[in-house]
């Protein structure tokens, strides 16, 4: 029987805080439960990656409390934050970490030492780590997100329908969305920005004030966070997927949106053109600016939706990619690999 205990934070399954590295566990531990392993899950207290002294100490109680030589799996926003936990515990446990997002730094590195193995989300990600810090090559590996089969949006005739799903903050890159968005005011376009507005309310603030000023109130919307249908219908009126993202690891929402058919405009930021990847004839099924330039966003804005043809053909390469994503069931079956191989 393999038998495995994970360390999570304790949102992971909190509808209002939805956020890509929260899928991705709780779509791991299910995926590795229905495999048949023991997963046994611990939902750690704490403003991850920033705990106090007493969330460290909750997760060092956990910690204690499994048996000797037990196999942990633990997200990366924990691990990375509390090294002076993790080492002690590494001479008796067999601690992997999972890492959603490279933060750098010596408390990282430090965590990661600890780990008789790193899992990575992108293959930029797990370069990242090799360049910051001084991890064996092959203890460090990759198991890229899976994405759920999903009916192919049909798309509306002018291309006018975007869609943003991230949350509202800096990291996004929304401030550079609105400023793209304000120079293509000319033509006929709608924007839903679904994501949570509650992580950095300054820049919440200052945004709404800018799309005020510039005119965009009736035109762009900021919906708060969805879940669910609510979010499965937000991807049905769809017609493209803008993301002006300052980095991005991976970028879960542009596999979500070509599952569609939906064509992406994003920032080439780290991770997000190896999600985009292309159609099997070589083609993007989307358009790559690059990242923190929001007349280069304007420009492809400006393209899109003044050309059927480039819509069409960006279209049938976004379906021709949604053939070639891959599901839930080989990300857990890449990490049960993983896990088998570390040793007794």
């Amino acid at each position: 029987m393999n038998e495995l205990e994970v360390i999570l934070p304790n949102d992971v399954d909190d509808p209002a805080t939805p956020s890509g590295g929260n899928a991705y566990d709780r779509r791991v531990c299910d995926g590795l439960t229905e495999a048949g392993w023991t997963v046994r899950e611990h939902a750690v207290h704490g403003s991850w990656p920033n705990p106090t002294d007493a969330e460290r100490g909750e997760l060092a109680a956990v910690l204690a409390g499994l048996p000797d030589h037990s196999l942990v799996l633990l997200d990366g926003l924990v691990a990375s934050a509390a090294p002076e936990v993790l080492l002690p515990e590494a001479r008796r446990l067999r601690l992997l970490a999972l890492v959603h997002l490279p933060f750098g730094g010596t408390a990282e590195g430090a965590a990661l030492s600890a780990a008789v193995a790193v899992i990575a989300t992108s293959e930029w990600a797990r370069q990242r780590l090799l360049d910051l810090h001084a991890l064996p090559a092959d203890r460090v590996f990759v198991a890229t997100p899976g994405v759920d089969a999903a009916p192919v949006t049909e798309g509306s005739g002018d291309g006018g329908r975007l869609l943003c799903v991230a949350a509202v903050t800096p990291q996004k890159g929304h401030d550079l969305l609105v400023e793209a968005l304000a120079a293509v005011a000319d033509l006929p376009w709608d924007c839903l920005c679904v994501g949570a507005l509650d992580r950095d309310p300054g820049f919440v603030h200052g945004l709404r004030r800018a799309v005020r000023e510039h005119g965009l109130a009736p035109r762009l919307c900021l919906t708060g966070p969805r879940t669910g249908a609510d979010l499965a219908a937000a991807y049905a009126e769809a017609d493209l997927l803008v993301l002006a993202t300052r980095g991005e690891t991976y970028g879960m929402v542009v596999t979500e949106s070509l599952a569609r058919g939906i064509p992406v405009l994003a920032a080439a930021a780290d991770g997000l053109p190896e999600a985009l990847g292309r159609a099997p004839d070589g083609s993007l099924p989307g358009l790559l600016v690059p990242p923190e330039d929001p007349v280069a966003m304007s420009a492809a804005l400006r393209a899109w939706l003044g050309d059927a043809g480039l819509r069409d053909r960006l279209r049938g390469s976004a379906r021709a990619r949604r053939g070639t994503l891959s599901g839930w069931p080989l990300t857990a079956e890449t990490i049960a690999k993983i896990l088998i191989g570390v040793p007794a």
